[in-house]
């Protein structure tokens, strides 16, 4: 694959509207013309000519046995792709979407020109992102939650004694059960002296119905809902005896049984603080969550398709990614699972059209408090990039610059920035209405950008890189509406 030095292009904005710009481009004839001595290289490699070996027959042969514009007509073809992204890169234009480009010059002879109409990122108003008020579980572990964590510690060292009693829920049953359906038996319903918890709902939630208050020797018939199929299945289950856990005394031979303390209250210490740590951050994950979906749900504009469909490839490519490391290939996966790449884009699409408007909505919230224009910000990250990368920061500045990705990382700053602004003023509360510590919250430190270490093993950039999805910036926000990826 061929390696372009991106070089200097005459370019310039010639119209501005809210969703797209028009790029006015200029080729000079001299720089166009290495284009051209190139192309027929490339072409004089598919051509044999007596007394000359393939490839290096000159300029002049060439243009005589395929015409004057066959050069080119290929040097275009070839070039265009980085020129125009060229021209973004140096205009800074922020594209969501493949351009329309129009040659407005002969190509024939002399300087190339065309005009670009690019798609861009919108830039939306915001407002109420000051006074969000976000509801969200307590963080602090209750005592019922905390006994049901040791209890649970204590069914591990647990005896079982045979009662007889009603059945409750968490009483052991030793059942036999038939399921069928038309007659015929079903798969996976049938078992004989098989050991059942009352209230777990491993079989089917009618059984815990039905066994609720059952007492031993009972026999018990009812039709319930076939898990996978339609129409309903009848069950029959006799039961057997029933058995009680008896739980073990929370004291030092216990503590020394099922941890490395010697003592119950170090052990109930150290549980302590285990569960409240984690459900800490448990809930700061759901209130950042929560809170970057309040950002986006300020944006109230239609989003541009194009930029839900960057999301959805975003994610694609992720997808494959996930795939590739387990030694798997998407296109595999797709024909084992019986899959349709169609599909799975469509069940991206909701999460991608929220991960937009968060990404849009930070952005908004960065530029009406000035956060995109804080220079020390930006400043200490790419002096930490650097570091790690083992490069000058001037030389990474220059180096992205010439990339077309000092924009991204600039955005991905900025949108972090917003993020904690955000954070230091949002209202949580739990269901009670009690406020909540917002120091819950933490924000990530953004990862350096795959590009930057393409950037380190090689300045040059290939044409592929400025392909219309690549010079899209990646989003700081990864939301797979489960954990939110801010």
């Amino acid at each position: 694959m061929r390696r372009y030095t991106l070089m200097s292009v005459d370019s310039k904005i010639t119209n501005q509207d809210e969703d797209k710009i028009k790029l006015s481009v200029v080729i000079d004839d001299d720089e166009f013309d290495r284009e051209v001595d190139d192309a027929l290289k490339r072409l004089s490699k598919n051509i044999k000519l007596p007394g000359f070996r393939p490839g290096k027959i000159p300029r002049k042969v060439l243009e005589a046995r395929l015409g004057p514009t066959a050069g080119r007509q290929d040097a275009l073809e070839h070039s265009l792709p980085t020129y125009y992204g060229r021209a973004l890169i140096d205009n800074e234009v922020d594209a969501i979407g493949p351009p329309e480009i129009e040659i407005t010059s002969d190509i024939t002879n002399g300087a190339v020109t065309f005009e670009a109409t690019v798609p861009i990122r919108p830039k939306p108003s915001i407002t109420g992102h000051s006074a969000l008020e976000i509801e969200i579980p307590s963080p602090i572990v209750t005592e019922e939650e905390f006994q049901a964590q040791l209890d649970s510690m204590r069914k591990h060292l647990a005896e079982l004694e045979e009662v007889e009693k009603p059945a409750e829920d968490g009483d052991l049953l030793t059942i036999d059960i038939e399921g069928t359906k038309d007659g015929e038996p079903v798969p996976g319903l049938s078992a004989t002296d098989y050991l059942y918890e009352v209230g777990s709902g491993t079989i089917l939630s009618e059984v815990d119905e039905y066994l609720t208050g059952s007492s031993k020797g009972d026999e018990i018939e009812f039709e319930a809902k076939h898990p996978t199929e339609e129409g309903p299945i009848s069950i029959s289950i006799k039961v057997g005896q029933l058995q009680v856990r008896i739980l073990p005394e929370v004291d030092n031979e216990f503590a020394s049984q099922v941890s490395e303390f010697e003592t119950a209250d170090e052990l109930l210490k150290d549980l302590r603080h285990r569960m409240d740590e984690t459900k800490s951050q448990q809930v700061g994950m759901l209130a950042r969550d929560l809170t970057a979906k309040a950002i986006g749900d300020l944006i109230q504009i239609e989003l541009p398709e194009g930029l839900i469909e960057n999301e959805i490839d975003r994610r694609i490519r992720d997808l494959e990614m996930r795939l590739n490391s387990q030694g798997l290939e998407l296109e595999k996966y797709l024909e084992a699972t019986g899959g349709e790449i169609e599909a799975i884009r469509e069940d991206f699409r909701e999460t991608a059209e929220i991960s937009a408007r968060i990404d849009l909505g930070l952005r908004a919230v960065a530029h009406v408090e000035y956060l995109d224009e804080e220079e020390d910000n930006f400043e200490k990250y790419l002096e930490n990039m650097a570091i790690q990368m083992q490069m000058k920061p001037e030389e990474l500045h220059d180096a992205l610059k010439t990339s077309g990705r000092l924009m991204d990382v600039r955005a991905d700053i900025a949108k972090e920035a917003a993020l904690q602004w955000v954070f230091d003023r949002v209202n949580l509360l739990d269901e009670d209405g009690n406020t909540v510590d917002s120091g819950i919250l933490e924000i990530k430190q953004p990862d350096i950008p795959d590009i930057a270490q393409k950037i380190s093993e090689n300045n040059d950039v290939e044409a592929d890189d400025l392909s219309d999805d690549d010079l899209v910036s990646e989003q700081i926000i990864d939301e797979d509406n489960n954990d939110g990826e801010n």
